[in-house]
């Protein structure tokens, strides 16, 4: 299968900070492509670790809005879906994920749109999985996996497994991703399995120290 990769809406490329009314776009072909290139069955760069994932609801946006933490620029998110204030406020920031997504995802991944545009396939690919790896199954107290009473995994945000995501690191090399650690080096020890990537960003979801 030959997936085209997405690209942002040109509306929201170069606004370089600029104020606009509409800063996010929900991005359903962005979904359609990641499903397809990570968590699909038979997909093309099919990963097992996402694959709690392939009947969770998942919203995808693109931002034109700059972001800056800790002196990096962050180029990607992942959030678990949680509202707050009172009855009202919630009920007023549940109508916008209805509205933008047709339901209440149970992440939310933010990519901004223009490093998305500029980035090599790799490059892109590295970041995606990124977030994608953020958005994890709980463990119970022997590190098995948790699901519901129904039988759907048991969904929470997840922290990397040293200072970089051990799984990050076996598929794109340590060379190009966060952490130093021995686990880290000893997964980047054997030949990359998809292709050398340089995310030179930082996660928006990491920057809040998870």
């Amino acid at each position: 299968m030959i997936l085209v990769r997405p690209r942002p809406p040109a509306e929201l490329l170069g606004m370089l900070g600029a104020v606009t009314d509409e800063p996010f776009r929900p991005a359903p072909e962005l979904l359609e492509w990641l499903r397809a290139a990570f968590i699909d069955e038979g997909a093309p760069l099919f990963n097992e670790d996402h694959a709690h994932l392939q009947n969770a609801s998942l919203g995808v946006l693109w931002c034109s809005l700059p972001r800056a933490s800790g002196g990096n620029a962050v180029v990607g998110q992942a959030e678990r879906l949680q509202f707050q204030g009172n009855k009202w406020s919630q009920a007023r920031q549940a109508q916008q994920m209805i509205g933008w997504f047709g339901c209440l995802p149970a992440f939310v991944l933010t990519f901004h749109a223009d490093y998305a545009d500029v980035v090599d396939d790799a490059t892109f690919c590295a970041l995606v999985e990124h977030e994608l790896y953020h958005c994890g199954q709980e463990r119970d107290a022997f590190g098995a996996p948790k699901f519901r009473k129904d039988g759907s995994p048991a969904l929470a945000i997840r922290g990397h497994d040293v200072e970089e995501f051990v799984g990050v690191v076996a598929r794109y090399g340590a060379g190009n991703a966060a952490g130093q650690t021995q686990a880290l080096v000893d997964a980047a020890s054997k030949s990359p399995s998809i292709a050398a990537a340089d995310v030179a960003g930082c996660c928006g979801t990491c920057g809040r120290g998870v």
